[in-house]
């Protein structure tokens, strides 16, 4: 017998998906995975700066996914760029649909969530800094519904000291919270976690071929602190230095074009270099294999890389952001060689990546978080109100009064 639409568990997922960035794609991909393994009959709706996009890409991999963008609308929509008039802003919004009447049946649908998840990954920090009215929306979401809120896998730092106390507190109304990296741990007073992008691992992220590349690059453009001048040099560098003819490079693109524009400045001094584009490896898999050697800036291409067996250079190329993330890999046994200062010249790693058994560990550990996230959830029953007493019997009238009747 189908099940009524009032029976149904409704998870809400936050998630920076769309754009497209591999790594935030692939994460999303395997909680969808996960929720249609577990919760094939819960209705799930993605709350995504670019719902469009999402709704191709992450397509079937939920029976009953549908995909919005009603926080990340609110976010932008807040008047300030300051984090606490923005987080304050969106939570008024969330208790007040009135505040924004173009969303408030996406505002209303908050109301009745079970579990809303804010997934993991890098997207609440000073970098963005309305961003935080994700946390504040999910805040006010189960203020509204008495449902749990969750966030896993994230990484906060960068964070301005005086927006501290704000993330805290906000944090205080979550049941779930799961830190990937140390620093984040300890700005939360929590354990470190895990990656979200552990729960997604399996072998059908990786393309089959045979005669993949000996060297791969994932050079992102975006937030190059360093200036892309010097990646550009630090990774033209190294593969000078260890002899690395052009047909034997391979680039991977996590994001389309940003990750094609360092590639570019030295692409004439790597003839017969193979290109793979976003569109390749989302359709076909992820081109890693044991034998590489990968040079890479961008975190989630590390760590995929380095649980196909790959060795491997991190190139940081932003001390506050990407060294912080690297590192949460390399401090989990990626074997991975950090290139902080880009004046230096590596030598070409070959310890391979991350043993099999702690992937194996990994994949478990987010499993065991993922069922505390969406295990049942039993909201408060109400108190039943006290019985009113019986209202006083009104006094008899003077003059009698006869009903009407009628007569035949």
């Amino acid at each position: 017998m189908p099940q009524s639409t009032d029976s149904r568990p409704l998870y809400y997922l936050v998630a920076p998906v769309g754009h497209p960035n591999y790594g935030d794609e692939l994460i999303t991909a395997g909680w969808l995975r996960y929720l249609a393994e577990t919760a094939p009959e819960a209705d799930v709706w993605v709350d995504t700066h670019s719902p469009g996009p999402a709704t191709v890409l992450l397509d079937g991999l939920h029976p009953r996914a549908k995909f919005t963008d009603t926080l990340w609308r609110l976010c932008w929509e807040a008047p300030d760029e300051d984090p606490w008039r923005a987080a304050a802003w969106v939570r008024e919004a969330v208790h007040n649909p009135g505040m924004m009447p173009r969303l408030h049946h996406g505002i209303e649908l908050l109301s009745r969530v079970d579990v809303i998840h804010v997934v993991g990954g890098g997207y609440i920090n000073k970098l963005w800094p309305k961003q935080i009215g994700l946390l504040a929306g999910a805040a006010a979401t189960v203020e509204r519904s008495g449902g749990r809120a969750a966030m896993t896998g994230h990484g906060l730092l960068p964070v301005c000291d005086d927006v501290i106390p704000l993330v805290r507190a906000l944090t205080d109304h979550f049941e779930v919270v799961d830190v990937r990296d140390d620093a984040s741990a300890e700005l939360l007073g929590v354990q470190t976690g895990l990656d979200d992008a552990f729960l997604a691992l399996r072998p059908e992220q990786y393309e089959a071929a045979e005669d993949l590349p000996e060297v791969m690059l994932c050079l992102q453009s975006d937030l190059v602190e360093v200036g892309v001048g010097a990646l550009a040099g630090a990774v033209l560098a190294m593969l000078r230095a260890w002899k690395v003819p052009g047909h034997k490079v391979g680039v991977v693109e996590g994001v389309p074009r940003v990750d094609r524009e360092v590639f570019a400045l030295f692409e004439r001094e790597l003839p017969g270099a193979r290109f793979y584009p976003f569109s390749h490896i989302w359709t076909h898999g992820l081109p890693a294999a044991p034998h590489q050697t990968w040079i890479s800036t961008r975190f989630h291409l590390h760590m995929l890389a380095a649980a196909a067996g790959a060795s491997g250079v991190a190139v940081s190329i932003h001390p506050d952001y990407y060294a912080t993330k690297h590192r949460s890999l390399e401090a989990l046994g990626s074997n991975w060689t950090l290139l902080e200062d880009l004046s230096q010249v590596p030598e070409r790693p070959t310890a391979g990546g991350y043993r099999p058994e702690l992937l194996d560990q990994f994949r478990s550990s987010k499993r065991v978080l993922a069922a505390q996230v969406y295990a049942p959830v039993v909201r408060p029953v109400p108190e039943p109100e006290a019985p009113q007493p019986e209202p006083p019997a009104p006094e008899p009238s003077a003059r009698a009064r006869w009903s009407r009747r009628w007569r035949a």
